[in-house]
Parts: structure tokens; sequence; C-alpha cells
């Protein structure tokens, strides 16, 4: 069991005007581990804390608990204090009476119990409390952001012009998010891709940024400032030095996106989807939409397009290049 000591503290009478701190202070005294329990009008004057100091070697305290302000002004007053008697620093604990007892109520009667019921917890919490030894911990200086819409690309900015390498992940062939397919935003009516599109080509030139587009996060391990992140990155393209042609990917593709084409044909069609163009363009940024421009150009009546799909007949087309040169969403593409 700790040996506790309790330090109230009136802070004039912004505690003390809408706290009974004598109260306060003899009701802690009797929770356990508590050993000493006192008030003060100004616990973080010289005063008070030579008040603390002298307690913790008369009583061999092990652990403090100061009901006063917030922590963000005084805890490291209180910590350094405590520590010049012989405390662990991280054996002190605030209880925030003022800002969140006196300052919140009018009736003392409520912020008493309420400043009691806080006091109680400190003091629960130094019990549990063991002492800690500060430290440091590599940190390596890059970040990881994960999604690369509006939000992703401005935040990968903001780290990167501070001068630390970014990666970004985006699930989707490309970056941009839902904002890229806005006409226009919200409540200004601004243009979406005029605001869009030169932070995705900032993004994309910017020297610490590097993006990984059509991959995903399959695990994350470490830290704060160590992360161990695993990021899978889908295929886009055939090995042409490594593909033996026996067609496993064209039956394995779940949306039938990969096709067969003989070798001597140097056009080719890049998608094997006869769903409608906005559907297929969903699911593949090179989707046919089945405009058949391209069968209106081919002198040779090579191509024909069938449920919303061009087919391009190998015996037939000359590879004179007109279909690429004129499909409008370049899924047609010549070697």
């Amino acid at each position: 069991m700790q040996r506790i000591g309790v330090f109230v503290c009136w802070c004039g009478s912004n505690i003390a005007g809408t706290v009974d701190v004598k109260a306060v202070s003899e009701t802690l005294k009797n929770e356990p581990g508590v050993v000493f329990s006192t008030n003060y009008q100004y616990m973080c004057s010289q005063a008070g804390q030579n008040l603390i100091k002298d307690a913790i070697r008369e009583h061999h305290l092990t652990g403090i608990v100061v009901c006063s302000c917030s922590p963000r002004m005084h805890e490291n007053t209180f910590r350094k204090t405590a520590q010049s008697a012989g405390i662990n620093p991280y054996m002190v604990e605030i209880a925030n009476v003022r800002e969140q007892c006196s300052w919140v109520h009018k009736d003392m009667a409520t912020g008493t119990e309420k400043a009691i019921i806080l006091g109680k917890a400190a003091v629960a919490k130094v019990n549990l409390n063991t002492p800690l030894t500060p430290g440091e911990s590599p940190v390596t200086k890059r970040a990881l952001v994960i999604g690369g819409g509006i939000a992703g690309i401005q935040t990968a900015l903001d780290i990167a012009d501070a001068g630390f390498p970014v990666d970004i992940v985006e699930t989707k062939p490309t970056i941009g998010g839902k904002m890229a397919q806005l006409d226009k935003t919200f409540p200004t009516l601004d243009c979406a891709a005029c605001i869009l599109t030169p932070k995705m080509v900032d993004v994309a030139q910017h020297e610490k940024i590097r993006i990984f587009s059509y991959s995903e996060v399959t695990q994350v391990k470490g830290f704060v400032g160590n992360f161990d992140v695993t990021i899978k990155r889908k295929a886009r393209y055939v090995k042409e030095d490594v593909c033996t042609g026996c067609g496993a990917c064209a039956k394995a593709c779940p949306h039938l996106l990969i096709g067969m084409v003989p070798v001597k044909n140097h056009v080719t069609v890049r998608c094997s989807s006869h769903d409608k163009g906005a559907v297929v363009r969903k699911v593949c940024s090179a989707g046919c939409i089945g405009c058949m421009m391209c069968t209106k150009v081919c002198p040779t009546g090579a191509i024909t397009v069938t449920d919303f799909l061009a087919s391009i007949d190998p015996e037939k087309c000359t590879n004179c290049g007109a279909c690429a040169e004129k499909c409008p969403v370049k899924v047609i593409t010549l070697d």
C-alpha cells in the first residue's frame, strides 16, 4: 500500500469560493493509503511547495494528490516539488477541482461533492501507480497516409512541405477520391476539379511523396513512431518476359477483364467486360464504353461491338492504329 499525501488548494477564492476545501481534505483523509491530508491557500506558491516537501519527509510519503487547478497549469510544478523531496515525479496526480468544479458550479454542496469524487479517483490512481523512468525511443521521421482523397492529399502535402517523407496508399487506380467525381462543392459551389487537380499534380510531383495507388494496407505492427506496415500492390500489367500464355489469369479473373490476344496482333482492346460503360468504368479505369467509334474508322471491318464490348478479328486487322487513335477512353492500344 502506498503512503499518500493529499493537498487541497484554495486558489484564493477561485476554488474555496465554491468548494468547501476543508471538507474535501477531511473526507479524503479516510481514503485507503492516505496518511496525511491538508489544505492551503496557494499550493503552487513557494510556501505551498515547502509545505508539500515537509510533509513528504515527515510522513515518508510515496505519492501525493494535489486538488487544484488544471494539470496544464502546475502539474510540472508539483512533479518537480515531489522529485526534490525524494518522490518519483510520476507518483503525483492532479485532481482538477477548479475548472471541473468551482468554475462550473454555483452551488457549494454540488461543487464540494464533485471535488471529493475527483479527489477519491486521484487517490485510487496513485495507489495503482508505479514509479516511472523517462526514456527515449528512436522515431522514423516519415508518415503514411491511408486514403488518397482530398483529405489524404492535403495531409500528405502539409507533412511533405514540412520536410518529412510521406507515402499515400489508395485502393483505387488513381488518387482523387469522391471529390474527383463531383462537379461543384458545397456550399460555395466552387469548381471541384479546379480545387482538386492542382493538388493532385502537386502530390504526384512532390519529391518527398510516394503514391501507392491500386494498393491496400494488409498489416500494421509496431507503435507510434515505429510502425511496420505491409502494403499489397495489385497487379497492373502482365510481364511479357515471364508470361507463358497459359490463360489461367483470364479464367480466374472474376470481372473477366483479362483476355488472350494473338502475338501477331499489335492492336489490343484492354477490356473484357460486357457491362455498360458507366458500370465497367467503376471497375476498370480502361473500360470499353461501347461507343462504336472504332467500328466506324476501321478500314477492314475488323472490329465489332457486341453487348457494349469491342472485339478485334486478328485475321482482318492490319494494325493501322486508326481505332486506337479514335477511341475516346483509350481502351484500344497499339503496341
